[in-house]
């Protein structure tokens, strides 16, 4: 709630970090746009007229309307992004996870193209001035710098990346502005009918707008950044990147229109119009621009990951904290994986010529989604009128249909490899899911009253070593008067486990991205309490530490009469007598699977034994753990019959 409220302000400090976090994708979208327009056809006035004109006026739907305008509006608590947005509207259709499994998956594979794509396009600038420089082994030099700085967080030169894209659109601004005045005739190219002649006269037009998309690409990752800046920031910067891209692509047209040259010849159109004295300098900036725009999205995809976590989409993983910036998380695995998958597209690709080709595909279909999800959201929260959300869901469908038709010409050009990445995150993420939605459809629960005399009567049992003196499991169980079986078969076992105090603790995964509070019942006295942690989709749980703080709580608030019985701590050691237990399945070999069941258990096992253990995902500490196995019957095989044989 509080987060919100800080990214609520304007000022310069924090139209600075917007500048900075916000823009870095779509940013830097004039390196590489116009060349892949224009491409190795004529220059012509219809194409470079139909190709400004195209691009405004997507920037004007898609990035300004839809983005800026609508979706920003759909915050949860001050956040954005396509898994805060399922959050919003989950409740109104179970069919709505597919939208949300959707476009996170292509949105994490966009990840995996846009940093090459930038740094290479940035990069490629250096051919100017040294003719064949072999920019391959650069791009990947720099791309593993960004990764391998990751796990120090970006605290100390995350202070440098509003002042440098600052920088970074006034320069588009200057070079744009500068062709601009000597051909003003260029702003004609923003009517919209030269869109539509481009689209309907030029031969093959209309597969144009593979090219075009690319001028949006990052509207999907402004809105996921939203809790970082807040909506004003990122409306009020919105006005000065858009003028700043408009006027660099009005440049580019403008000189490709008037440089004498009949085509482009490999050459591209936004370092040929730096005068030649700027252009190290030119290289540069735009170097360091297109390496924020790849921290944003490497920072976005840990928090994807982390919400998808929370939201039982993605294996549990290791996540840290490596700045004491809030929201500043660091994921290990996924770094490494988003590194490999960087490195692999430059190397297959070579050059950011080729990712043009095939860029753009995966994210057409994460804004498909996120209209979806969106559509929800206005008509059931918003409460908007069914005829305006259909118009607005008819045109958005109408655009982002266009553009994904137009892109699936980049399939066999290298849009195959966004889609086998995005279509890998999807399996993962439905395999998950849907496998924990079998996995827990079979807990029994029982009723913890049935079960109060024997936990007391072990308790108080002196022939029983005791096994702890606080005895602590995690529950599922929703209802308070609830817990699973194999909770009390685990305590009632062939070992008995006798013990002070029961605690059953159930951690709750809120909508609300940062909610952290409790609430204690106590069901027999001062022998079973239950404990409720609501924990907010974007908090990284620490159950452990959350736990022990409970427990002072209630003692310095003298309740449930721990303050004045023996915790187990000792003169030789005064720490509390802890004890954890986790209850971890195995799939049995009783089972005697349907195909389907087959293939997302042992795929949800598989990624289980992958990721990281419940121990390190809830905070647990090893020395406080003890860790049950018990079997997993989903289908038990049928009857066997076996002869007996003399």
């Amino acid at each position: 709630m509080k987060h919100s409220s800080t990214t609520s302000k304007v000022t310069v400090g924090t139209l600075l970090v917007a500048l900075g976090i916000i823009y870095g994708d779509i940013g830097t979208s004039p390196l590489y746009v116009m060349k892949s327009i224009v491409g190795t056809r004529p220059i012509s006035e219809l194409l470079v007229y139909g190709g400004i004109s195209c691009v405004f006026w997507t920037l004007v739907f898609q990035t300004t309307f839809k983005y800026i305008t609508l979706t920003l509006t759909a915050d949860n608590h001050g956040e954005g992004g396509i898994f805060s947005l399922y959050a919003l509207v989950r409740r109104f259709g179970s069919g709505l996870v597919f939208s949300a499994m959707v476009g996170a998956a292509t949105l994490l594979a966009d990840g995996m193209i846009t940093p090459p794509i930038s740094v290479a396009s940035a990069v490629e600038g250096l051919e100017k001035v040294v003719p064949h420089l072999p920019t391959v082994p650069i791009v990947i030099v720099i791309l593993s710098g960004i990764f391998f700085f990751q796990r120090f967080g970006t605290q100390l030169v995350g202070a440098t990346f509003g002042p440098v894209m600052a920088v970074w659109f006034a320069m588009l601004f200057i070079l744009g502005i500068v062709q601009v005045a000597q051909y003003p005739d260029i702003v004609r190219a923003l009517s919209p009918h030269y869109a539509i002649q481009l689209l309907t006269m030029y031969p093959q037009g209309f597969w144009l707008l593979g090219a075009v998309f690319l001028c949006t690409t990052g509207a999907e990752a402004l809105y996921s950044d939203l809790g970082h800046c807040g909506i004003r920031n990122i409306r009020l910067t919105w006005i000065v990147v858009k003028i700043s891209l408009v006027v660099n692509y009005l440049g580019q047209a403008a000189w490709l229109l008037h440089n004498g040259s009949t085509d482009l010849a490999g050459r591209n159109p936004f370092f040929e119009i730096m005068p030649s004295w700027f252009l190290i300098p030119g290289i540069l900036i735009a170097t360091a621009a297109a390496i924020i725009a790849s921290q944003a999205l490497i920072s976005g995809s840990y928090t994807l990951i982390s919400e998808a976590m929370s939201l039982n989409f993605w294996p549990r993983m290791s996540v840290r904290q490596p700045t004491e910036l809030k929201g500043q998380i660091y994921i290990p695995s996924i770094n490494l994986l988003l590194w490999a998958g960087c490195v692999g597209v430059m190397l297959y690709f070579q050059n950011s010529e080729h990712m043009e080709a095939a860029y753009g595909l995966a994210i057409t279909l994460t804004m498909m989604m996120t209209t979806i999800l969106l559509s929800y959201f206005l008509y059931r929260v918003r409460k908007w009128p069914f005829w305006q959300v259909g118009a607005v869901a008819t045109l958005f469908g109408l655009i982002e249909g266009s553009f994904f038709v137009a892109n699936l010409k980049k399939f066999p050009e290298g849009g195959f490899v966004t889609i086998i990445i995005g279509g890998i995150f999807f399996i993962i993420m439905y395999t998950w899911y849907f496998a924990r939605k079998i996995n827990n459809g079979l807990v029994r629960f029982v009723e913890l009253k049935n079960y109060a005399t024997l936990l007391n009567d072990l308790s108080e049992d002196d022939v029983i070593p005791k096994f702890s003196t606080h005895l602590v499991y995690l529950t599922k169980a929703n209802n308070p008067k609830h817990v699973e079986e194999k909770v009390m078969n685990s305590i009632f076992s062939k070992k008995p486990k006798r013990a002070d105090v029961y605690w059953f603790l159930h951690i709750n995964r809120t909508d609300d991205p940062y909610t952290l509070e409790y609430t204690v019942d106590e069901l027999v006295d001062d022998k079973v309490i239950r404990v409720d942690i609501n924990i907010g989709f974007r908090v990284q749980p620490r159950v452990e530490l959350y736990f022990k703080k409970i427990v002072q709580d209630l003692v310095v608030r003298q309740q449930l009469n721990l303050h004045i019985r023996p915790d187990g701590s000792t003169r030789y050691n005064p720490e509390p007598d802890f004890k954890f237990v986790v209850l971890e399945k195995f799939l049995s070999a009783e089972n005697d699977f349907a195909l389907r069941e087959g293939l997302l258990l042992n795929g949800y096992f598989l990624l289980k034994h992958l990721g990281t253990t419940d121990e390190k995902a809830f905070g647990l500490d090893r020395s406080d753990i003890v860790i049950e196995d018990i079997p997993l019957v989903v289908q038990p095989a049928g009857n066997i019959v076996l002869e007996y044989k003399k």
